[in-house]
């Protein structure tokens, strides 16, 4: 055995996790994702899925997605530098800038090479990126790629982030890359203490829309426009894997910085290019978003149903604002106990353990979406309360 195998083979934890039966990863769905899945057989509620719109399953969106392929095919076969740029591309691109208030955008392959692709290029190495310390992994592996000065914030903490931009070269660029939702926590960036920081340092501020995109804001526009601070907020990141029942994700700014990520942004230009079939699926929702906005109002009455709910119950759910609902464990061991056992109980939720959250921070995310019904949030909180309440985790 090599040395890079033999210290592989020492990773142990997935296996010993098996062995107890709690392994709560990579679980297999027979069905479409909608508030109901099948696995193994078994219906299942659905509390672990980012599809905040419940559309997924839209036939409007899967027609879409269908004569798409037809058009086009079923893939572009190079990227958008080269053979890899349809109509479509350019169409989605010109709403995504309009719809979140920006000059233009870029689709990118997925939301994640989104930031790894932005973040690594936007700044050189006489500058700065500075993040929130709960930032979305990404966002993280972006700011590594990159050859700027490296700076981390206490979460939330606005007099850490002044202490950090206070260690800054006054001429260089400070670049401030936050998530606009959290994924974990589920609140919400500061956002407009940071813009006051921005403007107090001469910064510039990047927002990760991920999981505010359909969910905050006017039409779902995201947390800029929730804020009334889009003209403030220098780039814009989304992506199409939550809201927009696809797969994929975009940055949006001013022309120049648009046009400098076109010919820079090495996981744009060296990725294979959006397929026809997601590309149209992500505008299909993104015209749904925009004409119903009886589903963002739906999301909004289960979320703070639901929120009112797990308080009333005795959980300790932090100081989230939107449909991410963490249940707090503080125990990794109980918090595969406690899936396995909401599992058992027809409830599918994610856990959340180092390196996602600190050690003493893991929970269990509950995510609702529009289609979720009261009679479905009752289930699943009388069946989590017992579940927590078997292994004390709360009383």
């Amino acid at each position: 055995m090599g040395l890079l195998q033999d210290k592989l083979s020492k990773f142990r934890l997935p296996q010993l996790y098996m062995e107890r039966g709690v392994y709560p990863y990579f679980r297999e769905i027979d069905s479409h994702q909608d508030t109901e899945v099948v696995m193994d057989g078994k219906k299942v509620l659905m509390f672990g899925s980012n599809s905040y719109m419940g559309l997924t399953y839209d036939e409007r969106i899967i027609e879409a997605a269908i004569a798409a392929t037809r058009k086009y095919g079923t893939g572009c076969a190079g990227s958008r530098f080269l053979n890899g740029t349809l109509d479509l591309h350019v169409q989605l691109e010109k709403e995504l800038a309009e719809f979140v208030g920006k000059d233009d955008a870029l689709v990118y392959s997925t939301g994640f090479t989104v930031n790894e692709g932005v973040v690594s290029c936007l700044t050189d190495r006489n500058d700065y990126i500075i993040c929130d310390d709960r930032d979305h992994a990404s966002i993280v592996d972006g700011r590594r790629l990159s050859f700027s000065t490296q700076l981390k914030y206490k979460h939330n903490d606005m007099e850490a982030l002044e202490k950090e931009l206070q260690k800054c070269k006054p001429e260089s660029v400070k670049l401030i890359v936050v998530d606009g939702v959290f994924s974990m926590e589920g609140d919400l960036a500061n956002l407009p203490e940071i813009v006051r920081l921005k403007d107090k340092y001469n910064a510039s501020i990047m927002v990760d829309e991920a999981h505010g995109l359909g969910v905050f804001g006017r039409d779902g526009r995201g947390v800029c426009d929730h804020f009334g601070l889009t003209d403030q907020v220098d780039v814009i990141m989304g992506t199409f894997s939550k809201s927009l029942a696809s797969i994929g994700g975009f940055v949006a700014a001013d022309k120049d910085t648009i046009n400098w990520l076109r010919h820079n942004s090495r996981s744009y230009i060296f990725s294979a290019s959006n397929t026809p079939a997601a590309t149209a699926a992500a505008r299909a929702a993104l015209h749904i978003l925009k004409t119903e906005p009886e589903r963002r109002e739906n999301l909004w009455k289960i979320t703070n149903y639901a929120l009112d709910c797990f308080r009333q119950a005795g959980f300790e759910i932090g100081d989230t604002e939107s449909p991410i609902i963490p249940l707090y464990v503080r125990d990794t061991d109980k918090t595969f106990e406690v899936t396995k056992l909401a599992f058992d109980e027809g409830i599918f939720i994610n856990p959340v353990i180092p390196p996602a959250c600190a050690p003493q921070d893991t929970l269990v995310r509950v995510a609702l979406m529009a289609t979720h019904t009261k009679e479905q949030v009752d289930y699943a909180v009388d069946k989590l309360t017992k579940c927590f309440k078997k292994l004390e985790i709360i009383k």
